[in-house]
C-alpha cells in the first residue's frame, strides 16, 4: 500500500517563487510506485491551498484553487484537513516534505507544526532549523568550533533609528570598504548588498531592515565561492560531496545572478589550491552536527588564493531547482535525483524509528 506524502511550498518569504521551483523537482521526482501526493502551496499572504499538479506549480495556477488544505496538530490525527466548497474532510498523512526557503518554512516553524502534529518530515528540526536560518547565532556556534568565518558586526534594526551614524562609525572601524550587509534571517541573497563605500552602506543597512530586524555587516572575503553537500544523520552517517564552484555574472552571488541570470554557472570539481576540498568537507560535516542538523544541509565556503578556508553560511533546505547546487553535486557523487529524494524520505521516517 502506497504511503501518503504531503510537499509543501511556496510560503510567505521572500523565496516564495524560489520555492515553488524547487518543489517542483522534488515533486517530479518521488516515486508514485511508493507514494501518493497531496501537493499544499502556501501562497505569500498565508493561505493554505490543495494544488492538483506540478503543472498547477509551474503555472501558478494553484493560487487559484477553492480548496483549503491545513495541517492538524492533532497529533491523533495525523491528518491534513482539505475544505472545499463548504464541506471537510481529512485525508491521512504519513510523511511530510516541506520545500520551503526562508522565514515561515526553514526556520523551523513548520517544523513545529509538524512536529506537534506527529507527522514525520524531511529535513532538520526546529533547533537546527532556526539557529541555522539565523545567520549571527550561526556564527556564535562556528566560532566555537575554531572554524574561520568572516569577520562581522551585528547591528540591530532600532539601533538604525536610535543611531545610524553611530552604527555606521562603529562599521568603519571595525573594517575597510568594502562590505558585505545581509539581513541576519534570510535566504537567496535577498537584502544583501556590497556596499564600497558610506553611501552605499547606508542604502545597504536600509535595504536589510526591510527583511529582518537583524542585521550582519561583514568583512569581504576575496575568493571563490564553494558550496559543499551534506546528507545523512541520525542512524545514517553523515556523508559530504566534492564541491561546486560558483561564477556569478555579477558583482556577486546575489538574488538575480542566482535565478535569473543565464550566464550565471557552477562548476563542479574546480581546481583549488591542494587540500581544500578535504578541509571543506571536514568542515561542512562538523558545522553539520554543530547545529543538531539532520537530513540535508548545503554548506557555503569561501576558499582563497592562499588555499584558507572560510566559513560562509549553511542551508538546512537548499533548492532543488533546475540550476541548484545541492542535487548537482549528489548527481556528481552518482546519485540521481531521484534515489536523493527517497534517500531524504527515508531519513524522515527513520527519525521517527521507521
Amino acid at each position: 500500500m502506497r504511503k501518503k506524502i504531503a510537499v509543501l511550498f511556496g510560503g510567505q518569504s521572500s523565496e516564495h517563487l524560489v520555492s515553488c521551483m524547487s518543489a517542483i523537482n522534488v515533486i517530479e521526482h518521488i516515486d508514485t510506485q511508493k507514494y501518493d501526493l497531496l501537493l499544499i502551496g502556501i501562497t505569500q499572504e498565508g493561505r493554505w491551498l490543495k494544488a492538483g499538479s506540478a503543472n498547477e506549480v509551474r503555472s501558478g495556477a494553484w493560487r487559484e484553487s477553492q480548496a483549503e488544505a491545513v495541517i492538524s496538530p492533532d497529533a491523533t490525527k495525523k491528518c491534513v484537513i482539505i475544505t472545499e466548497g463548504g464541506i471537510s474532510r481529512q485525508e491521512n498523512v504519513d510523511v511530510a516534505f516541506p520545500v520551503l526557503h526562508g522565514l515561515y518554512g526553514e526556520d523551523g516553524t513548520v517544523q513545529g507544526l509538524l512536529e506537534l502534529a506527529q507527522i514525520p518530515y524531511v529535513g532538520s528540526g526546529v533547533l537546527s532549523s532556526a539557529v541555522s536560518m539565523d545567520k549571527l547565532y550561526t556564527k556564535c556556534i562556528v566560532k566555537s568550533l575554531g572554524i574561520r568565518q568572516a569577520a562581522y558586526v551585528p547591528v540591530m534594526a532600532w539601533e538604525l533609528k536610535k543611531g545610524p551614524d553611530k552604527v555606521v562609525k562603529q562599521i568603519e572601524g571595525s573594517f575597510d570598504y568594502p562590505v558585505f550587509v545581509k539581513p541576519a534571517n534570510g535566504g537567496s541573497s535577498r537584502g544583501v548588498t556590497k556596499a564600497e563605500n558610506r553611501e552605499a552602506l547606508e542604502a545597504g543597512l536600509k535595504e536589510a531592515a526591510c527583511y529582518d530586524g537583524k542585521i550582519l555587516v561583514e568583512e569581504a572575503i576575496c575568493g571563490h565561492e564553494i558550496e559543499c553537500a551534506v546528507l545523512g544523520g541520525g542512524r545514517k552517517p553523515v556523508r559530504s560531496t566534492g564541491v561546486g564552484e560558483i561564477l556569478a555574472a555579477a558583482e556577486f552571488y546575489d538574488y538575480e545572478a542566482k535565478y535569473f541570470n543565464e550566464d550565471s554557472r557552477t562548476v563542479i570539481h574546480p581546481q583549488l589550491p591542494e587540500g581544500c576540498v578535504g578541509r571543506v568537507k571536514a568542515a561542512a560535516e562538523k558545522i553539520f552536527n554543530a547545529v543538531d542538523g539532520y537530513g540535508l544541509a548545503r554548506v557555503d565556503f569561501f576558499v582563497t588564493d592562499g588555499g584558507d578556508v572560510v566559513f560562509n553560511e549553511i542551508n538546512t533546505m537548499p533548492g532543488f531547482t533546475a540550476i541548484s547546487m545541492y542535487p548537482m553535486l549528489w548527481e556528481a557523487e552518482g546519485m540521481s535525483k531521484g534515489q536523493l529524494v527517497d534517500t531524504l524520505i527515508s531519513l524522515a521516517f527513520e527519525r521517527n524509528g521507521g
